[in-house]
């Protein structure tokens, strides 16, 4: 596969071509420190970004459309839920290996790759006349996206130097992967309705074609020089222990924890990933190495993203019960909320970038973590009657603090790494992120699930026992995210004042 034109001159800022380490690449112009990007650079940024976020928005838009998509296909209950599981067995299952290889094999030719896998799996999803051609293209769709998301964030750590301008690349990547998640709750619904499910599958398939188009043209390759063996021992641990734990957490979310399945996959991919540290500390060139995840950046920033995004989405499932359960609110008012917050997300992640510019990317993650976890607590004070108000405020606070902490824990987890190594930091970011996606629903869920039952059992009204599980969620939601902010703030800030002080 051919290179992509390289930048026009020096004052693109960018890096191109094969990535020799932590080599500068060509030096950026006068305009570098500003984060103000060229004509070039934004079309780049356009093309990396629009891909993240039709990955993000699959994660979401058909969640509205499973009741309508069963009919059609013939899927009862019990099998939806493996029209999300599908897509996110392979998606979450590959990151870290497809991340490897495309720092091995080039970047940009993966990218591609996997645009094109999503985009034609897009198609037959949206063709399907059965479960088992539905299924398989989800899963299809899952690969692709497995190497799209973690190609995508190191082809954009790699091509913008590090500084105001990866900054605010990576504040603009991250405002529209939270947007997408959002967005494709809003969409699936209104497409659904307007021009049924196969609609939201057939605009995923557009949107890949466009980006296909502009990454052919615009991207240039990259590569490690070297070119060390793949620790294949490890590539399958990881692999295997990651589709373990997804499978069982995906499946607890509709099913709970205590189906024998859950159980042994539990089990198997807490052992897998228990082996794929071991072979790591003994591998000659290890897939992961041990030393980075020693980085307090890289550990401290990824817990973050775990937290922040299995937290918020939580928040996100359990006032959608809130509000249309108890409150009684339409489809229509509820994705009005969710709207606002779409737009209160889309504002922060505009000026996260300066943020971290002024404060750093230390204090934003800290700090927007403990915003989300305070205004996830006056959650637990909406009633049964009226409380709409009081969600729609707590939740647009709430989605201040979460998109700082998007954006600041990809910088924090991406900084001071050499380029041979953005793959591996940035396979291991949309893990924290996918992880975080698929954990927080199911243990939350089940929690508030748990409580409710008991609630009924005692001869509760559903709608009051549906009231004090949410509320019960909420507390502990804003607990964790709380507890966090604290942790992950003493681990950053002590390390650095040790590193001052030596």
């Amino acid at each position: 596969m051919t290179t992509a034109p390289s930048s026009t001159g020096a004052d693109d800022g960018l890096r191109s071509g094969p990535a020799a380490g932590p080599a500068p690449g060509p030096a950026p112009g006068p305009d570098a420190g500003s984060g103000r990007f060229t004509p070039r650079a934004r079309l780049i940024l356009l093309v990396l970004c629009a891909a993240q976020f039709f990955i993000s928005l699959d994660f979401s838009i058909l969640n509205v459309a499973l009741p309508v998509l069963g009919r059609d296909l013939g899927m009862g209950p019990a099998d939806l839920q493996w029209a999300v599981t599908a897509f996110a067995l392979p998606s979450g299952g590959f990151l870290l290996l497809f991340g490897r290889i495309a720092d091995l094999y080039g970047r940009r030719r993966l990218f591609l790759t996997g645009v094109a896998v999503f985009t034609v799996a897009s198609v037959l999803a949206a063709l399907a006349w059965n479960p088992g051609l539905f299924l398989g293209a989800r899963a299809l769709q899952g690969l692709g996206a497995a190497a799209v998301v973690p190609t995508g964030m190191s082809l954009l750590t790699t091509i913008f130097p590090e500084g105001p301008r990866r900054n605010r690349a990576l504040g603009i990547n991250g405002t529209l992967l939270s947007l997408g998640y959002t967005t494709g709750m809003l969409l699936g619904g209104g497409m659904t309705e307007a021009l049924g499910w196969r609609s939201t599958m057939a605009l995923l398939a557009l949107a890949g074609t466009a980006v296909l188009a502009g990454a052919g043209l615009l991207l240039p390759e990259s590569r490690t020089p070297e070119r060390p063996r793949l620790d294949l021992p490890g590539a399958l641990a990881v692999t295997g222990g990651l589709l373990s734990v997804i499978y069982a957490l995906s499946t607890a979310a509709e099913q709970g924890f205590g189906r024998p399945d859950v159980v042994a996959a539990l089990t198997a991919g807490a052992a897998l990933l228990t082996a794929f540290v071991v072979i790591e500390s003994r591998a000659a060139q290890p897939l992961v190495s041990l030393g980075m995840l020693r980085r307090p950046t890289v550990a401290f920033g990824n817990l973050g993203g775990v937290i922040t995004f299995s937290m918020m989405s939580s928040v996100i499932f359990l006032l959608t019960l809130y509000l249309q359960v108890v409150l009684g609110l339409s489809a229509l008012q509820t994705s009005l909320v969710f709207g606002a917050q779409g737009a209160v997300l889309a504002l922060t992640g505009a000026v996260s970038s300066r943020v971290i510019g002024r404060i750093g990317a230390r204090a934003t993650l800290t700090g927007g973590l403990a915003v989300q976890g305070a205004c996830t607590t006056a959650l637990v004070l909406v009633g049964a009657e009226q409380g709409a108000w009081l969600a729609l405020t707590a939740l647009c606070l709430a989605s201040v603090g979460h998109m700082s902490a998007v954006v600041s824990y990809g910088v924090n987890a991406t900084s001071g790494l050499p380029d041979h190594e953005q793959g591996l930091a940035t396979g291991l970011i949309t893990s924290s992120q996918q992880l975080g996606i698929t954990i927080g629903i199911p243990v939350l869920g089940a929690l508030s699930a748990s409580r409710v039952h008991a609630l009924r059992e005692a001869g509760t009204a559903a709608d009051l026992a549906l009231l004090s599980g949410v509320r019960l969620a909420f507390a502990v939601d804003a607990a964790v995210v709380l507890a966090a902010s604290l942790l992950i703030g003493y681990g950053l800030f002590r390390r650095r004042r040790s590193a001052d002080r030596s």
